[in-house]
């Protein structure tokens, strides 16, 4: 599949294999080879290929270039923030209740609850809030 690729764009810029292969320092063999799906070059000389070519990695890989969807998102900032609030909240619920149940202490349990907010604080100051 790449080796037709590889064709196709070879032949719309006029070039044979030979010349291919001379750009690339690689064999027209080797050339031939991918063109024929016999054998496939490696992630770095399909990225010379690309440069030689003038096309993308992508377009040597599938074919043509795909289109880029970009998803908008219709969440605002404060809806966003109160999502992430809620699922700590659900978090430090949780982690609460199972160490209630576990050790059979409110003590252990509201420990346990203290600790996941410190983490939560923690991340937040290290990684950020978005």
């Amino acid at each position: 599949m790449i080796g037709n690729h590889i064709k196709s764009y070879r032949e719309q810029k006029g070039m044979n294999q030979e010349e291919l292969a001379e750009r690339l320092c690689v064999t027209r063999q080797a050339v031939s080879n991918w063109e024929r799906g016999k054998t496939e070059p490696d992630i770095e000389t399909l990225h010379k290929i690309a440069d030689v070519l003038e096309v993308s990695m992508e377009e040597l890989i599938y074919g043509t270039k795909r289109e880029t969807t970009i998803i908008h998102q219709h969440h605002t900032t404060q809806q966003v923030t109160k999502n992430v609030t809620r699922g700590l909240s659900f978090g430090a619920g949780l982690a609460m209740v199972i160490s209630y149940v576990k050790w059979q202490s409110i003590g252990w349990a509201i420990l346990h609850g203290a600790l996941n907010w410190i983490y939560v604080i923690y991340y937040i100051i290290k990684y950020g809030w978005s």
